[in-house]
Parts: C-alpha cells; sequence; structure tokens
C-alpha cells in the first residue's frame, strides 16, 4: 500500500512506460476532480516494480502542501497502462492534524482532578503484584496483601519514580523556602518518617501551620514552621517592633468645646 505521505521526483529509473503516462493519469484524475484545481505535474513516486504514483498539484482551497495522486501499474512485458488508484495525498510541507494520542497517554497528572476516574491499566510497570516483591520494601508488606488486600503494589520503578520526582519538586531540598530556613527537616519535630525503603530519605509533615501540611517532604528540606525555631520565647516580646504613631498637624481640625 502507498505511503501516505507523497514526496515526488523526477526521475522513475527504468520504467519509462509508467512514467511517460502523464496524460493518462491526468485524465484518470479529472474524472472525480475539477479540472480548475488540479495544477503542474510534481514529478512520480515509484511504489514498487511496475507500480508508479503521478502527483500533480493541488490547487484546492486549503490543501496547499497537498498533490493529485494517480498510481498506475502495468502487467509484466506490456506497455498497457492500468490506473489503479486515484487520491488526494500530502506533500511533505501539507499542514496535517498531529498524530492521534489515545486519552490516557496524553493526559497530565495535572489534568487530573479528584473526581475523574482513570482508566485500569493491566500493564501499569510503576506497580506488580504484592507477592511478588522483593528487596528493600520486601519486609515492609503486611501479610494480607498475600492475595487478601491490594492486588499490586509499588514495583522498584515505580518507587525510584516517585522518589525523584518529590525530591526534585517543591517537597526537596532546591526550592527558595528550604534556602532560606534555619533548619532541615530531619531536626523538625512534626516530621512523620515514612515506612519502607522512603524511610531512608522521606517523611509527612504534620504542622498545620506549614504550607507543607500533609504533603511528602525530604529529610533535607525546610520551611519557615520548623519545631525549633530560631528565636525563643523569652527573646521575643513581641511579634513585631510596632513603629511610632505619626501626627501630621497639617491635617489637625480645631473643634470648638460644647457646654451644657
Amino acid at each position: 500500500m502507498p505511503s501516505a505521505v507523497v514526496n515526488p521526483t523526477s526521475s522513475a529509473g527504468k520504467e519509462k512506460i509508467l512514467f511517460k503516462a502523464v496524460e493518462a493519469a491526468r485524465a484518470a484524475l479529472e474524472d472525480v476532480a475539477n479540472p480548475e484545481e488540479i495544477g503542474e505535474h510534481a514529478g512520480v513516486v515509484v511504489e514498487a516494480e511496475r507500480l508508479l504514483t503521478h502527483a500533480f498539484a493541488c490547487l484546492k482551497a486549503g490543501y496547499r502542501g497537498w498533490f493529485w495522486t494517480v498510481t498506475v501499474s502495468r502487467i509484466p512485458r506490456s506497455s498497457r497502462v492500468t490506473v489503479n488508484e486515484v487520491a488526494l495525498r500530502p506533500g511533505p510541507d501539507a499542514l496535517l492534524a498531529p498524530e492521534w494520542v489515545p486519552w490516557s497517554d496524553r493526559v497530565e497528572p495535572s489534568d487530573v482532578s479528584p473526581t475523574d476516574r482513570l482508566p485500569y491499566n493491566a500493564d501499569d510497570s510503576r506497580l506488580e503484584p504484592g507477592f511478588e516483591q522483593t528487596g528493600e520494601d520486601a519486609d515492609q508488606i503486611d501479610p494480607f496483601e498475600m492475595g487478601l488486600g491490594r492486588p499490586r503494589v509499588l514495583s522498584k520503578e515505580g518507587r525510584d519514580a516517585a522518589f525523584t520526582r518529590w525530591y526534585k519538586g517543591d517537597s526537596g531540598p532546591d526550592n527558595p523556602g528550604t534556602r532560606q530556613a534555619q533548619a532541615n527537616c530531619s531536626t523538625c519535630g512534626f516530621l512523620m518518617p515514612m515506612g519502607g525503603s522512603a524511610r531512608l530519605l522521606f517523611g509527612v509533615c504534620a504542622n498545620e501551620w506549614s504550607p507543607f501540611d500533609g504533603k511528602v517532604v525530604s529529610f533535607d528540606h525546610g520551611c519557615g514552621s520548623h519545631s525549633e525555631t530560631d528565636v525563643s520565647a523569652e527573646d521575643q516580646e513581641r511579634m513585631w517592633d510596632p513603629a511610632e504613631p505619626v501626627v501630621d498637624e497639617a491635617d489637625m481640625e480645631l473643634a470648638a468645646g460644647v457646654r451644657s
């Protein structure tokens, strides 16, 4: 089957008979297209042995870069030309719609709301059956996972991808809040360590006054809501230093007193 995109050239190699059948190809094309929409002969495309496509510029509005094509053929040792197919095909410079990508493949995490339902992915490489899990997280699997609880748990690939995403995101060490913090999360009393291999690097923030409350944070993350603040209550008499009052005498009004 000929390729969808056609890139005509001026050479047909040894196929002289089909190469010369320009008028026969144009006559076949005029049976299905308006003559005023058919432009000059743009060249040919050799599809296979004794199978050749003639291309004509398309003058149809909205089809810049497209070609009218007529595919012709002949049987061995014969000079009789047979028209096989007439079509409108895009050229290399034609404007085409992007290749279709299924919704389940093109959706991004930021596109999903809490009420959306994602399609089931039986071959998700981030997951594996719980009874197959081995290595550093194997001792964290509860006995009920053995066919009685979750059918799948995170695979090593899934854990590595999550850890990388968390560490490189705002919950990791590379953000303005951490750079300005006086101490990191590893010394904060509000940090709740995680289980499994995540316990070596991550915890969950439990400080309601922190913008990261309820979120996974790395041990070397930090913010201004650390449990051990850098200013003690004894040293901090006021939340802020009040400014002196401003008196604008130019805008004062003198009111006469009222006697009863």
